[in-house]
């Protein structure tokens, strides 16, 4: 059994699958894996380090067979990361988080599709018509960045309103089960992020991913605090959701004397950073965590994904082909 849909058709994958572009995880040697594998790995180009992004948009350009793409944080954009990002010939950009006009024309005339994130039903109609080609339809129990609304009513009502424009589904997506719920939802795919933090290629700190695989839904939260003392102004309504530690639990509700403590708490945060001290540094994670029990290849976890999948969608044919 094979699954088609507009994004498969539209890339040639074997499977309705995105890599979310997670900032810094989501690197060259990540994306072009899943790429490979038969899905579509996304470079997270995050905020345009200019530095990590030339490094990793060259790998992902060198090591992928297969279509690739990356994304950025649209608040934070400049036309310039835009420019160079393209320079590396992706097959797809995606812009999160923010208005997507300014960078549409650089986008389409370098013969990429345009994907945009949005959080709610308005920002859907919008991307639709500032010619986005997919939209994501994001829902809270994302990991990282996002807004207020669930991924499960949320998805509907984006394709609903966005039509014809095909939707992808985000948020609380980590298994084969999730991808056919987001299919019977209308979507055309998904896109993937905690899951495949958890993957060997990702380019997180080990012990994040350990983290993650011990870790169950009731452990995350949205919180400002990560933000905060990493000195990034995030635009209302976002917020980002992390595994809860001891930083977050110091913090969260305590924004103001966070602000108030930065010259002493951004030294000892970048140094757990750098460390890999997960007990202060962020992990951001989604509500799914609970389905996460392993750190695998990329390649092995988007077969796992899709086999799933198909598995689930026979299922569901027997339900209304089988005569009782």
């Amino acid at each position: 059994m094979a699954i088609r849909t507009n994004l498969t058709e539209r890339f040639g994958l074997e499977y309705p699958i995105f890599l979310a572009p997670m900032g810094k995880i989501s690197g060259g040697r990540l994306a072009a894996a899943v790429s490979n594998a038969g899905a579509l790995g996304i470079v997270g180009g995050g905020y345009g380090d200019p530095a990590w992004m030339r490094s990793e948009l060259s790998v992902a350009a060198s090591e992928s067979k297969r279509p690739w793409g990356v994304g950025l944080i649209t608040w934070h954009a400049t036309r310039e990361i835009v420019e160079l990002a393209l320079q590396y010939e992706p097959d797809l950009f995606m812009l999160s988080f923010g208005d997507p006009r300014p960078y549409v024309s650089p986008i389409k005339a370098a013969g990429c599709v345009l994907v945009c994130q949005v959080q709610d039903v308005v920002d859907a109609r919008a991307a639709k018509e500032a010619g986005a080609d997919f939209i994501v339809a994001q829902g809270t129990e994302a990991g990282g960045h996002g807004a207020s609304r669930a991924t499960l009513p949320l998805v509907p009502a984006v394709v609903d309103a966005a039509a014809p424009t095909p939707v992808l589904a985000a948020g609380g997506i980590v298994d084969g089960r999730g991808l056919a719920a987001a299919l019977m939802l209308g979507a055309q795919g998904v896109l993937m992020g905690t899951r495949f933090y958890a993957a060997t290629e990702a380019s997180g700190h080990e012990g994040a991913k350990r983290r993650i695989v011990a870790a169950r839904g009731g452990d995350t939260q949205r919180t400002r605090v990560f933000d905060i003392v990493r000195e990034h102004e995030w635009p209302e309504p976002y917020t980002g959701r992390a595994l809860r530690n001891t930083f977050l639990e110091r913090w969260h509700g305590r924004e103001e004397d966070l602000a108030a403590a930065l010259d002493a708490e951004i030294p000892a945060f970048q140094a757990a950073e750098r460390e890999g001290d997960v007990d202060t540094a962020m992990v951001w994670a989604g509500e799914a965590v609970d389905l996460i029990s392993d750190i695998a290849p990329a390649a092995e976890l988007v077969t796992r994904i899709g086999a799933e999948a198909e598995a689930c969608l026979r299922y569901a044919s027997n339900l209304t082909n089988n005569p009782r």
